[in-house]
């Protein structure tokens, strides 16, 4: 049994779910997918994928052994590349996630760009408002916008970010507007569902009795709460209540005069724009790529003009 080649199979067929998706992929018969799958399974002496008509999903041994024959792979490839076109080609598959509204703004237009840069790297992107389990999910990193909760991942912050809270002037005219951030209580806010990303709340800057100000979250609610951000985005550009919302997403808005921002003198100071990922000993080149990747483009101003 060729174990590399075994070793590919498996990392396929499990991160594809499918046989016949791996198989298509590499360019052979389901069958000798199987084949190999047996023959990797038979050595090892346990059973890594349960598998039916319908679907595949991994044992609890499986899952395991995913994550090694990942490592394993991505330490062949990243020894391959320091010795064969000055130690930057990459290879493999790179799997990413990153919020829905931002990531069809700003991370999925440099996914082709970067496709191009390597070519032997294929991509998958999962855009959603749901915080993804990296390493439970097998992706290799994320792009999380706002204050990340504790965890082992590791970050890294590769552009800053401001949050606002937005109204429509009809909307103000006819509820009013609020003076301090208590008063949201009184208002129709437009929130983000409990399993989406806001854990802790809306921020805001607060002065302190020193005369010193603090940053409060506050968690205010409203008849209608979405788990997708671009929903509630849309919800307030139609007059439905108060959002709590990002620069790069209402500052158009904000300038045709559609948005109105509210409680402007409690906004909290910018917060980042991460890039994580799990903890690795060798990270695989592909990953490090495309953080570079993305720490080039978002470091240009121009980039994130009319978008």
């Amino acid at each position: 049994m060729d174990k590399l080649k075994a070793f590919e199979s498996f990392v396929s067929v499990a991160t594809r779910g499918s046989l016949t998706a791996a198989a298509k992929a590499e360019g052979v018969a389901p069958a000798i997918m199987g084949r190999r799958l047996d023959a990797l399974e038979a050595h090892l002496g346990v059973k890594l994928l349960v598998r039916t008509t319908r679907r595949i999903s991994l044992t609890h041994e499986g899952s395991a052994f995913l994550e090694d024959c990942q490592r394993v792979l991505s330490d062949v490839a990243n020894a391959e590349a320091s010795v064969s076109e000055g130690g930057v080609k990459a290879t493999g598959h790179l799997r990413i996630t990153a919020p829905a509204g931002f990531g069809r703004r700003h991370v999925a237009p440099l996914v082709p760009r970067f496709r191009e840069l390597h070519p032997d790297v294929t991509i998958s992107l999962n855009l959603s408002d749901r915080v993804v389990d990296l390493a439970g999910e097998g992706y290799d990193c994320a792009v999380r916008v706002g204050d990340l909760p504790d965890s082992s991942l590791v970050s890294v912050r590769i552009a800053d970010n401001r949050r606002l809270c937005v109204a429509t002037p009809a909307y103000l005219n006819r509820h009013g507007t609020p003076r301090q951030p208590s008063e949201l209580l009184q208002f129709d806010c437009l929130t983000l569902s409990s399993e989406a990303s806001q854990i802790r709340g809306w921020a805001f800057r607060m002065p302190t009795e020193g005369g010193g100000t603090e940053v409060v979250y506050l968690k205010p609610g409203g008849p209608l709460d979405c788990s997708d951000g671009q929903v509630l985005h849309d919800w307030c550009l139609s007059g439905y209540g108060i959002a709590w919302r990002s620069t790069w997403e209402v500052e158009a808005e904000i300038a045709a005069g559609r948005l109105v921002e509210v409680l402007a003198d409690f906004a909290a100071p910018p917060n980042g724009i991460y890039v994580v990922f799990p903890q690795r000993k060798h990270m695989p080149l592909r990953v490090r790529l495309w953080i570079d990747h993305l720490k080039q483009q978002y470091a240009r101003p121009a980039f994130w003009q009319g978008r």
